[in-house]
């Protein structure tokens, strides 16, 4: 991972595409991303970042303010736990043979779970969870919007994605974080249909944001509870 800093502001450098403008954004976790035109030096690189260091102060103080409170976890009966944009409760118990199940309304979690492997094992059984699901939800709304879009990626993977929701790779495969089955469908179906815009465009310049007015003509509604809502998606 190529982290740079110029003046105040830390920034990740990705690889250069073929385009003419240089792509900043705030990601998932509040991580600056900038990915130049082929070709950029780190040096014009930070360049460009500091000619655009006010929008990046202001958009990363939004991003602090509306993500201040982390969610915090104790691992107690009646804690709250999102699938599908619904707030479900936890109840740990002794008498199911898997670690984790969702029945009648709640997150039953086998008890021994915690007690041998403590918080890691739990968070590794909610992971699991929300992959298995993901899996399913996610491949039957790309094959829902694929043709809406007119594009045909290659394949899907569900997987922890660090500071990204989502992304399309040069092979055309879509990439999610299972942390995604938290959101709302509605929310989860945005970031299915950007994924799939991305085969047009692999960049965020209006032709890309076109794409996915096409598809979504409601998009800014989404795209904005995401942004509001984001970081209260977590474990």
């Amino acid at each position: 991972m190529n982290v740079r800093r110029i003046n105040d502001i830390d920034y990740i450098l990705l690889p250069g595409t073929k385009r003419k403008t240089t792509d900043i954004v705030i990601e998932r976790d509040g991580v600056l991303t900038v990915r130049p035109p082929e070709g950029f030096t780190p040096e014009q690189v930070d360049a460009v970042v500091h000619s655009k260091r006010m929008w990046i102060y202001k958009n990363l103080a939004e991003w602090r303010d509306l993500n201040a409170a982390a969610v915090v976890r104790e691992w107690v009966n009646g804690e709250s736990f999102l699938y599908l944009g619904r707030s479900y409760r936890l109840s740990l118990v002794t008498d199911q043979s898997a670690d984790l199940k969702l029945n009648q309304g709640r997150f039953c979690l086998k008890r021994s779970l915690i007690d041998k492997g403590g918080e890691n094992a739990a968070k590794t059984a909610f992971e699991r969870f929300y992959k298995t699901k993901g899996e399913k939800r996610i491949k039957d709304r790309i094959a829902y919007y694929a043709p809406k879009a007119g594009v045909s990626p290659s394949g899907l993977k569900v997987k922890d994605m660090g500071y990204r929701w989502a992304s399309c790779t040069k092979s055309n495969l879509l990439q999610f974080h299972w942390k995604c089955m938290m959101a709302p469908p509605k929310i989860i179906d945005y970031m299915v249909v950007h994924e799939l815009c991305h085969i047009h465009h692999r960049n965020h310049t209006d032709l890309f944001w076109n794409e996915v007015d096409k598809v979504m003509p409601d998009y800014r509604e989404r795209k904005q509870w995401l942004k509001k809502y984001g970081a209260g998606l977590d474990l």
